[in-house]
């Protein structure tokens, strides 16, 4: 009758242990191996490849997309905050850079005309800035396929690395399905012993 109560403290040991061994095997074995005639694999190395291009794809078109880069870019907030640097490039090079290249014209050009020439240039810079930016950000994206990058990166990850990097990402999440697994056996296994007496 002692080894009845022992029920729900063996059902703990089982729900825990075998969640654990469900953590594991998402990792291990590293390599195929056959155990009794079956192959076994961790999930993550035998699935790396898919969930690089998973990745990848999640990467380029959620979290890091191009469009999104270019509406920061070229949004007019975000000129705005740039039109204060380019004025003082303008103006630098309107008192200081042409007449050291052009003293003969920058004897002819007073403050006045300086302000003038410096509002035509910004103005048109202002306009002209989210143009170019669009059109660079179209040759980045033909030049750069982050999807590819991300994709190749993570399929060459060691599975030493990749464990560790979802370790360190889910430590506390495996540890709850670990702690779960034992409470669920635990009051499984308390079921049985209620069921046993009151049978």
């Amino acid at each position: 009758m002692k080894l009845l109560y022992l029920i729900p403290f063996i059902s703990a040991f089982i729900g825990w242990f075998t969640n654990w061994i469900a953590i594991k095997m998402l990792f291990h074995p590293r390599e195929s191996k056959k155990i009794l005639g079956i192959r076994f694999q961790g999930i993550f190395p035998k699935r790396q490849k898919q969930f690089a291009e998973k990745l990848g794809k999640l990467v380029s078109a959620e979290l890091l997309s191009f469009s999104d880069i270019e509406q920061k870019i070229t949004n007019p907030a975000n000129v705005a905050k740039l039109m204060p640097f380019i004025e003082e490039h303008i103006d630098q090079f309107l008192r200081v850079k042409l007449a050291e290249q052009m003293p003969v014209i920058s004897m002819f050009i007073g403050d006045k005309t300086i302000q003038q020439l410096k509002s035509v240039f910004t103005a048109e810079l202002e306009n002209l800035f989210p143009v170019i930016m669009q059109n660079y950000m179209g040759n980045l994206k033909q030049d750069l396929d982050l999807e590819k990058i991300v994709t190749a990166k993570v399929a060459l990850f060691s599975t030493d690395k990749l464990e560790n990097i979802l370790n360190a990402i889910m430590s506390k999440e495996f540890r709850f399905v670990e702690i779960i697994g034992g409470v669920l056996g635990f009051l499984i296994g308390l079921l049985q012993v209620l069921l046993t007496i009151i049978s």
